[in-house]
């Protein structure tokens, strides 16, 4: 029996802070499968994502920068369209508030276009601009609507973006209470997203629930160097209507992408 999967990008966050202040996230951690993993510098949202969500090093998709010049995304298919060629009946879904990830006027996007599948309902992207608007409001929006597409359409793959806790870090730092507080709001969507697949979740329609990050923050709020805080990251992996994963403790990011696939097999 294939998996929906159901992958949760929280941008910019420091595991242990998290820890303390998200209790659902905590709990998936303590019953899921979990492992750390160590992001290859520079430990910028452009690079690291498109490592997470292509399955491909630095060097293969070309992405150095959040300026995203010289990418060669295009050559590099993501996580959903890969699920859909390896099998046409995949639905798909994507949600974020920074646009280089999913939105096809800009920088990226990271998740391809797709117009054809689009056109077909198998397909759906939704694009907001945290940038202008601010994360607080676009995170509400992208869990509202992702909560929405997992309870009425259940998408086979999915991935949900999050940023708010990486704009808190860079404007207060990740020691404060701004920083916890933009943990402890997400964590709060989380618990929505996972209520909405335990609602559809049963042994004829397993899910695998994955959380993960695409780098930490110094103490002062920052990122993009080769510091240990700075390329922190982690998998956490819940089977919901199925076991947990039985995925080697040690892998590197770019490796999360061919993991997922073996799971809708």
């Amino acid at each position: 029996m294939k998996s929906k999967i159901l992958l949760i990008g929280i941008d910019g966050l420091n595991l242990d802070t998290a820890l303390e202040n998200a209790p659902v996230l905590a709990a998936l951690k303590e019953k899921g499968f979990f492992t750390t993993i160590t992001i290859e510098p520079p430990t910028w949202s452009g690079p690291s994502w498109s490592t997470l969500l292509t399955g491909s090093t630095h060097e293969q998709h070309g992405v150095t920068d959040n300026s995203f010049t010289g990418h060669k995304l295009l050559h590099r298919p993501d996580l959903l369209s890969l699920a859909f060629y390896q099998d046409q009946n995949t639905t798909t879904f994507a949600a974020a508030g920074w646009p280089p990830l999913v939105d096809p006027i800009g920088h990226g996007p990271v998740i391809h276009e797709r117009r054809e599948q689009a056109k077909a309902l198998r397909h759906r992207v939704l694009v907001r601009d945290g940038e202008t608007y601010g994360y607080t409001q676009v995170d509400a929006e992208i869990a509202a609507a992702a909560n929405y597409a997992i309870s009425n359409h259940g998408p086979d793959v999915s991935f949900i973006y999050f940023c708010g806790v990486d704009e808190a870090g860079h404007a207060f730092g990740s020691i404060g209470e701004h920083y916890k507080g933009a943990i402890a709001r997400i964590d709060a969507y989380l618990d929505t997203l996972l209520q909405a697949v335990h609602a559809r979740a049963s042994a004829d329609e397993p899910w695998l629930v994955v959380v993960t990050t695409d780098h930490g923050h110094i103490d002062e709020g920052g990122h993009g160097g080769d510091s240990a805080r700075e390329r922190a990251s982690f998998v956490v992996a819940h089977g919901v209507g199925r076991e947990n994963p039985q995925w080697p403790q040690e892998f590197e990011p770019h490796q999360l992408v061919s993991l997922l696939l073996a799971e809708r097999a």
